[in-house]
């Protein structure tokens, strides 16, 4: 037994489109090569398979009803998400992944991220692109865990998985910074552990979704502010809620403002950052990592994303 679903072919769907342009069952006729009783029989086919009237015919031109101006609408939007869909299988065929995620840890420039995000659509692939925000292992947790397909600013932790291939961003230094109507801006330095005990700090949340994740540069006991982000880190220590260590770069326009005050500590802090990608030894790397990877090949690319320096 034949439901609608049989009949609302693409062909039936451009056959009632020329019916629409045209105006009439001749003309649309003329254009289809078919003679105007076999249009007719088609268009009342399919109004008896779907239980309505999708032409009024009570004049000489063919005029939609309510519901075949319903049914033109759709049909317009399905032919055409017909024809993306064509146009996305072919362009897989060549290489490029259909869904293409990048995480990014709270740490990289989001504005540098953005200016890559944009080179990549200016190509017209039609891989679609997604981002996502992470911090400290849950950047590299979104890679392993396969909801990521690249991840900047990782933290390489023990016992990496052998299909996750890394290289160095750059190197980041950190400075312990509080602002300038905190108490500890005008302790003796350096600051004892002891004496940093004694002061919230100001912690950035680690967004794996599993574990205990990454704790760094706390004290036992000491009271914590956590936040969700770098940015937000940044935003509290500016407003005298806590201390703790920022990206040089990321801080030294506040520094250099007066707003921060910048102070020695017995443990300094420097990291490097890293960026991952799956290395699938079944298959070769897609068209779209292999865009990326030729950016961050780039020392001034990688540079920037770090706010080493600040174009790409």
């Amino acid at each position: 037994m034949q439901t609608p679903r049989d009949w609302l072919t693409p062909e039936t769907l451009l056959m009632l489109q020329t019916i629409a342009q045209k105006g009439s069952f001749a003309a649309a006729a003329r254009a289809m090569n078919l003679v105007p009783s076999a249009l007719t029989y088609r268009v009342r086919q399919l109004e008896d398979a779907l239980d309505v009237l999708l032409f009024d015919r009570s004049a000489r031109q063919a005029v939609p009803t309510a519901a075949g101006q319903e049914l033109l609408r759709e049909a317009s939007r399905l032919l055409d998400d017909m024809d993306a869909v064509a146009n996305r299988v072919r362009r897989v065929a060549t290489g490029w992944e259909a869904v293409f995620t990048v995480a990014v840890d709270s740490i990289v420039s989001r504005s540098v991220v953005m200016d890559l995000c944009a080179s990549f659509l200016a190509l017209g692939a039609t891989t679609r692109l997604r981002l996502r925000y992470e911090t400290l292992s849950g950047t590299l947790d979104a890679l392993t865990s396969g909801q990521a397909d690249l991840a900047l600013g990782v933290v390489l932790e023990p016992g990496l998985k052998s299909d996750i291939r890394h290289a160095a961003l750059g190197e980041m230094s950190f400075v312990f910074a509080v602002a300038a109507h905190h108490p500890l801006a005008a302790a003796a330095e350096p600051l004892t552990d002891a004496l940093l005990a004694q002061h919230r700090a100001v912690a950035v949340a680690d967004s794996v979704s599993r574990g205990a994740g990454l704790t760094i540069g706390l004290q036992g006991g000491q009271d914590v502010f956590t936040v969700p982000d770098m940015p937000s880190k940044l935003e509290a220590q500016l407003r005298g809620l806590g201390g703790g260590f920022l990206p040089e770069s990321l801080a030294r326009p506040y520094i250099d403002q007066g707003l921060l005050v910048t102070k020695k500590v017995n443990t300094p802090r420097t990291n490097t950052c890293h960026y991952a990608w799956r290395d699938n030894r079944q298959a070769p790397a897609g068209q779209a990592l292999k865009w990326w990877l030729d950016q961050l090949d780039h020392q001034s690319t990688r540079a920037a994303l770090l706010r080493l320096q600040h174009t790409v």
